[in-house]
């Protein structure tokens, strides 16, 4: 099948990933952009469980100042390799993190933080969680989501180590 280098740009632009790569996507979805672009997604998504266990030590921390001074948080977000930790995507999704972290307040990183007695109480997980969290930018994603098309287009493990969140007055 032949396929268009436009649709191999286009489709390239959106998901990150490689000229081959979308090139492949795109001839096993017999041209079609959006299947294309699924199949990506299921195979960053696992890419992604393959690096979940690399360690991650290099990264940045990253903080965010609501506008008026009121809110700020800061998040620590970590890679693989200091070379991944320059990058804008991986730069991007730390500024992403830390305005998340600002708008909903979270207690955890993760529902294996969450101890036994505490699952008892009224915890709305999925809010309380910041993996669990709808993404401010798009709710129809969660953050972990986030995370995973990141590490797909990056080639590394990245992990959410601790974020505080400062409110005024609180």
């Amino acid at each position: 099948m032949e396929i268009a280098t436009n649709q191999i740009k286009e489709l390239r632009e959106k998901s990150g990933a490689g000229v081959m790569t979308c090139r492949n996507a795109l001839i096993e979805a017999e041209g079609d952009t959006g299947k294309a672009l699924q199949i990506l997604k299921e195979k960053g998504i696992l890419k992604a469980q393959k690096k979940a266990e690399r360690v991650a030590k290099q990264g940045v921390v990253e903080s965010y100042i609501h506008t008026g001074g009121r809110i700020g948080a800061m998040v620590e977000v970590n890679c693989e390799t200091d070379f991944v930790a320059r990058t804008d995507e991986f730069k991007e999704l730390a500024h992403n993190l830390a305005m998340q972290v600002a708008a909903i307040p979270a207690q955890f990183i993760s529902q294996d933080e969450v101890s036994g007695d505490q699952e008892d109480e009224d915890l709305d997980l999925s809010t309380a969680c910041l993996l669990l969290q709808p993404y401010i930018k798009d709710p129809t994603k969660t953050i972990q989501d986030v995370i995973i098309e990141t590490v797909a287009k990056v080639g590394e493990n990245i992990k959410v180590t601790r974020f505080v969140r400062f409110e005024l007055g609180e």
